[in-house]
Protein backbone atom coordinates (compact mmCIF):
# COMPACT_ATOMS: atom_id res chain seq x y z
CA UNK A 1 0.00 0.00 0.00
CA UNK A 2 2.15 3.33 -1.34
CA UNK A 3 1.14 6.14 0.39
CA UNK A 4 4.37 7.89 -0.57
CA UNK A 5 6.93 7.47 -4.09
CA UNK A 6 10.94 6.71 -4.85
CA UNK A 7 10.27 3.33 -3.05
CA UNK A 8 13.27 1.27 -2.07
CA UNK A 9 12.59 -2.72 -0.95
CA UNK A 10 15.57 -4.51 1.07
CA UNK A 11 14.11 -8.37 0.57
CA UNK A 12 16.58 -11.56 0.67
CA UNK A 13 19.72 -10.06 1.29
CA UNK A 14 19.00 -7.35 -1.75
CA UNK A 15 17.88 -4.20 -2.40
CA UNK A 16 15.11 -3.82 -5.32
CA UNK A 17 13.68 -0.43 -6.51
CA UNK A 18 10.16 0.23 -6.12
CA UNK A 19 7.43 -1.93 -4.29
CA UNK A 20 8.64 -5.08 -4.64
CA UNK A 21 6.25 -7.98 -3.43
CA UNK A 22 7.61 -9.70 -0.39
CA UNK A 23 4.99 -12.49 0.39
CA UNK A 24 3.24 -15.56 -0.57
CA UNK A 25 -0.80 -16.17 -0.63
CA UNK A 26 0.12 -19.16 1.72
CA UNK A 27 2.67 -17.47 4.19
CA UNK A 28 0.84 -17.32 7.58
CA UNK A 29 1.20 -13.37 7.75
CA UNK A 30 -0.72 -12.92 4.87
CA UNK A 31 -3.42 -15.43 5.85
CA UNK A 32 -3.46 -15.05 9.69
CA UNK A 33 -1.93 -11.74 10.24
CA UNK A 34 1.47 -12.69 12.09
CA UNK A 35 3.34 -9.63 10.98
CA UNK A 36 4.96 -6.91 12.73
CA UNK A 37 6.90 -3.34 11.29
CA UNK A 38 8.22 -0.41 12.91
CA UNK A 39 8.94 3.20 11.36
CA UNK A 40 11.61 5.56 11.90
CA UNK A 41 12.06 8.88 9.99
CA UNK A 42 15.17 9.75 7.88
CA UNK A 43 15.15 13.85 7.04
CA UNK A 44 17.72 16.47 6.66
CA UNK A 45 20.25 13.56 6.81
CA UNK A 46 19.40 12.17 9.49
CA UNK A 47 17.39 9.60 11.23
CA UNK A 48 16.65 9.69 14.99
CA UNK A 49 16.36 6.92 17.44
CA UNK A 50 16.53 4.46 14.52
CA UNK A 51 18.33 1.71 16.16
CA UNK A 52 15.58 2.11 19.31
CA UNK A 53 13.06 1.59 16.32
CA UNK A 54 14.96 -1.59 14.95
CA UNK A 55 15.24 -2.66 18.23
CA UNK A 56 11.30 -2.79 19.03
CA UNK A 57 10.28 -4.32 16.15
CA UNK A 58 12.41 -6.94 17.41
CA UNK A 59 11.16 -7.19 20.50
CA UNK A 60 7.57 -7.42 18.29
CA UNK A 61 8.65 -10.11 16.87
CA UNK A 62 9.05 -12.11 19.84
CA UNK A 63 5.22 -11.27 21.57
CA UNK A 64 3.86 -12.15 18.21
CA UNK A 65 5.62 -15.54 18.84
CA UNK A 66 7.80 -14.73 15.20
CA UNK A 67 11.72 -15.14 15.88
CA UNK A 68 13.76 -12.21 14.68
CA UNK A 69 16.53 -13.17 12.18
CA UNK A 70 18.21 -9.56 12.04
CA UNK A 71 20.23 -8.09 15.23
CA UNK A 72 19.15 -4.77 15.75
CA UNK A 73 22.77 -3.57 14.41
CA UNK A 74 22.47 -5.09 11.08
CA UNK A 75 19.08 -3.60 10.75
CA UNK A 76 20.46 -0.02 11.61
CA UNK A 77 23.00 -0.73 8.61
CA UNK A 78 20.98 -2.48 6.16
CA UNK A 79 18.94 0.94 6.47
CA UNK A 80 21.27 3.14 6.21
CA UNK A 81 22.60 1.23 2.67
CA UNK A 82 19.39 1.95 1.65
CA UNK A 83 18.88 5.57 2.74
CA UNK A 84 21.98 6.26 0.80
CA UNK A 85 20.59 5.97 -2.50
CA UNK A 86 18.02 9.04 -1.45
CA UNK A 87 19.10 12.84 -1.58
CA UNK A 88 20.05 14.43 1.96
CA UNK A 89 17.04 16.47 2.18
CA UNK A 90 14.41 13.85 1.32
CA UNK A 91 11.92 12.63 4.27
CA UNK A 92 11.84 8.78 3.80
CA UNK A 93 9.63 6.65 6.13
CA UNK A 94 11.38 3.63 7.47
CA UNK A 95 9.81 0.70 8.03
CA UNK A 96 11.26 -2.67 8.81
CA UNK A 97 9.08 -5.59 9.03
CA UNK A 98 8.81 -9.41 9.95
CA UNK A 99 5.83 -12.05 9.34
CA UNK A 100 5.67 -15.77 10.02
CA UNK A 101 6.09 -17.71 7.08
CA UNK A 102 4.65 -21.13 8.00
CA UNK A 103 2.90 -22.44 10.88
CA UNK A 104 2.74 -25.31 13.27
CA UNK A 105 0.32 -28.92 12.59
CA UNK A 106 -2.95 -26.55 13.59
CA UNK A 107 -1.66 -23.72 11.49
CA UNK A 108 -2.70 -21.40 13.93
CA UNK A 109 0.74 -21.12 16.17
CA UNK A 110 3.13 -19.68 13.64
CA UNK A 111 6.17 -21.86 13.35
CA UNK A 112 9.33 -19.67 14.78
CA UNK A 113 12.15 -21.03 12.76
CA UNK A 114 10.26 -19.61 9.32
CA UNK A 115 10.44 -15.86 9.58
CA UNK A 116 10.30 -13.43 6.48
CA UNK A 117 12.35 -10.02 6.68
CA UNK A 118 11.94 -7.01 4.67
CA UNK A 119 12.77 -3.00 4.83
CA UNK A 120 10.33 -1.06 3.03
CA UNK A 121 11.80 2.85 2.38
CA UNK A 122 9.22 5.45 0.99
CA UNK A 123 9.25 9.22 0.88
CA UNK A 124 6.78 10.58 2.43
CA UNK A 125 6.68 14.54 3.66
CA UNK A 126 6.88 15.51 6.79
CA UNK A 127 3.53 17.44 7.71
CA UNK A 128 4.47 21.15 7.46
CA UNK A 129 4.97 23.01 10.54
CA UNK A 130 1.55 24.78 10.32
CA UNK A 131 -0.60 21.36 10.55
CA UNK A 132 -3.11 20.70 13.10
CA UNK A 133 -5.73 18.74 13.78
CA UNK A 134 -8.65 18.17 15.95
CA UNK A 135 -9.88 15.45 18.25
CA UNK A 136 -13.34 13.40 18.39
CA UNK A 137 -14.73 10.61 20.57
CA UNK A 138 -15.07 6.82 19.51
CA UNK A 139 -16.95 4.14 21.03
CA UNK A 140 -14.08 1.89 20.21
CA UNK A 141 -10.92 1.74 22.54
CA UNK A 142 -7.82 -0.14 22.96
CA UNK A 143 -7.54 -3.56 23.92
CA UNK A 144 -5.43 -5.15 26.47
CA UNK A 145 -2.57 -8.17 26.84
CA UNK A 146 -5.49 -10.17 27.48
CA UNK A 147 -7.04 -10.30 24.27
CA UNK A 148 -4.59 -8.58 21.99
CA UNK A 149 -1.09 -8.15 21.11
CA UNK A 150 -0.32 -4.85 22.60
CA UNK A 151 2.69 -5.22 23.45
CA UNK A 152 3.50 -5.12 19.74
CA UNK A 153 3.40 -3.18 17.07
CA UNK A 154 1.35 -5.50 15.32
CA UNK A 155 -0.19 -5.32 11.91
CA UNK A 156 -3.40 -6.85 13.25
CA UNK A 157 -3.93 -4.20 15.73
CA UNK A 158 -4.65 -1.93 13.08
CA UNK A 159 -8.17 -2.47 11.86
CA UNK A 160 -9.44 -1.05 15.09
CA UNK A 161 -7.55 2.00 14.83
CA UNK A 162 -8.60 1.80 11.01
CA UNK A 163 -12.64 1.51 12.78
CA UNK A 164 -11.78 4.68 15.15
CA UNK A 165 -10.51 6.62 12.40
CA UNK A 166 -13.35 6.05 10.40
CA UNK A 167 -15.92 6.86 13.24
CA UNK A 168 -14.44 10.63 14.01
CA UNK A 169 -13.64 11.71 10.55
CA UNK A 170 -17.61 10.89 9.85
CA UNK A 171 -18.26 13.58 12.33
CA UNK A 172 -16.02 15.92 10.98
CA UNK A 173 -12.23 15.59 13.17
CA UNK A 174 -9.61 14.75 12.04
CA UNK A 175 -8.30 11.94 14.58
CA UNK A 176 -9.77 9.97 17.87
CA UNK A 177 -9.09 10.47 21.10
CA UNK A 178 -9.37 6.69 22.53
CA UNK A 179 -10.09 5.31 26.05
CA UNK A 180 -8.41 2.18 27.69
CA UNK A 181 -10.82 -1.14 28.39
CA UNK A 182 -11.42 0.95 31.82
CA UNK A 183 -13.07 3.59 30.09
CA UNK A 184 -9.23 6.78 30.74
CA UNK A 185 -7.72 8.32 27.80
CA UNK A 186 -4.68 6.10 26.17
CA UNK A 187 -3.96 7.43 23.49
CA UNK A 188 -4.77 8.98 19.68
CA UNK A 189 -5.77 6.42 17.21
CA UNK A 190 -2.55 7.24 15.65
CA UNK A 191 -0.62 8.07 18.12
CA UNK A 192 0.42 9.15 21.58
CA UNK A 193 -1.04 12.63 23.43
CA UNK A 194 0.30 15.09 25.73
CA UNK A 195 -2.13 18.15 27.65
CA UNK A 196 -0.73 20.69 29.28
CA UNK A 197 -2.87 22.50 32.10
CA UNK A 198 -2.02 25.27 34.17
CA UNK A 199 1.84 25.00 32.98
CA UNK A 200 1.91 21.27 33.99
CA UNK A 201 2.76 18.85 31.09
CA UNK A 202 0.60 15.23 31.64
CA UNK A 203 0.21 11.96 29.57
CA UNK A 204 -1.76 9.27 29.86
CA UNK A 205 0.37 6.90 32.15
CA UNK A 206 1.63 3.60 29.82
CA UNK A 207 -0.21 1.01 31.28
CA UNK A 208 -0.03 -1.93 29.03
CA UNK A 209 -3.22 -1.07 26.08
CA UNK A 210 -1.19 0.90 24.24
CA UNK A 211 2.89 1.36 22.56
CA UNK A 212 4.44 3.89 24.91
CA UNK A 213 6.40 5.58 21.93
CA UNK A 214 9.53 6.09 21.03
CA UNK A 215 8.98 9.55 20.06
CA UNK A 216 6.72 9.83 23.28
CA UNK A 217 9.71 8.93 25.24
CA UNK A 218 12.42 11.36 23.49
CA UNK A 219 9.67 14.72 23.95
CA UNK A 220 9.82 13.38 27.76
CA UNK A 221 13.57 13.56 28.06
CA UNK A 222 13.89 16.72 26.29
CA UNK A 223 11.43 18.29 28.50
CA UNK A 224 13.45 16.86 31.41
CA UNK A 225 16.53 18.66 29.86
CA UNK A 226 14.89 21.77 30.19
CA UNK A 227 13.32 21.82 33.34
CA UNK A 228 10.01 21.00 32.81
CA UNK A 229 8.88 17.69 34.05
CA UNK A 230 6.53 15.43 32.53
CA UNK A 231 3.57 13.51 34.65
CA UNK A 232 2.35 10.16 33.36
CA UNK A 233 -1.02 9.89 35.21
CA UNK A 234 -4.47 8.43 34.55
CA UNK A 235 -6.62 11.07 32.23
CA UNK A 236 -9.78 11.29 32.05
CA UNK A 237 -11.66 12.75 28.96
CA UNK A 238 -13.16 15.44 31.08
CA UNK A 239 -9.56 16.68 31.88
CA UNK A 240 -8.71 17.20 27.92
CA UNK A 241 -11.89 19.44 28.30
CA UNK A 242 -9.99 21.20 30.72
CA UNK A 243 -6.83 21.60 29.31
CA UNK A 244 -4.89 24.40 28.28
CA UNK A 245 -2.85 22.86 25.62
CA UNK A 246 -2.76 19.33 23.72
CA UNK A 247 -0.66 17.75 21.47
CA UNK A 248 -0.12 14.36 19.75
CA UNK A 249 3.05 12.68 19.81
CA UNK A 250 4.05 10.23 16.97
CA UNK A 251 6.77 9.04 14.35
CA UNK A 252 4.98 10.15 11.16
CA UNK A 253 4.87 13.91 12.27
CA UNK A 254 6.83 14.14 15.44
CA UNK A 255 4.43 16.79 16.76
CA UNK A 256 1.04 17.57 15.93
CA UNK A 257 -0.54 20.46 17.99
CA UNK A 258 -4.51 19.65 18.51
CA UNK A 259 -6.44 23.03 18.21
CA UNK A 260 -10.17 21.06 19.23
CA UNK A 261 -11.11 18.16 21.23
CA UNK A 262 -15.23 17.58 20.76
CA UNK A 263 -16.38 21.01 20.87
CA UNK A 264 -13.20 22.11 23.30
CA UNK A 265 -10.85 24.30 21.16
CA UNK A 266 -7.11 25.01 22.37
CA UNK A 267 -4.99 27.59 21.14
CA UNK A 268 -1.12 25.96 19.61
CA UNK A 269 0.53 26.97 22.96
CA UNK A 270 3.95 27.61 23.63
CA UNK A 271 5.10 24.31 25.38
CA UNK A 272 3.80 23.07 22.08
CA UNK A 273 5.86 25.03 19.81
CA UNK A 274 8.27 24.61 22.31
CA UNK A 275 8.64 20.67 22.43
CA UNK A 276 8.71 20.85 18.36
CA UNK A 277 11.64 22.89 18.35
CA UNK A 278 13.53 20.78 21.14
CA UNK A 279 12.94 17.81 19.46
CA UNK A 280 14.39 19.54 16.11
CA UNK A 281 17.46 20.97 17.56
CA UNK A 282 17.46 17.56 19.35
CA UNK A 283 17.45 15.76 15.89
CA UNK A 284 19.84 18.29 13.75
CA UNK A 285 22.30 17.92 17.11
CA UNK A 286 22.35 14.23 17.79
CA UNK A 287 25.99 11.92 16.87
Amino acid sequence: MAIGKNIRTYFEGTWHDGDAPIMRAADHGAWLGTSVFDGARYFDGVAPDLDRHCARVNRSAEALMITPTVSTEDVVAIAWEGLARYPKDAAVYIRPMYWAIDGDPSAIVPDAERTGFAICLEEIPLAPATATTTLGLTRFRRPVLESSVVNAKAGCLYPNNARMLAEVRGNGFGNALVADAMGNVAESATANVFMVRDGEVLTPIANGTFLAGITRSRHMTNLGNDGMQVRETVLTFDDFREADEVFLSGNMSKVTPVTEFDGTHYQVGPVTRRVRDMYWDWALSAP
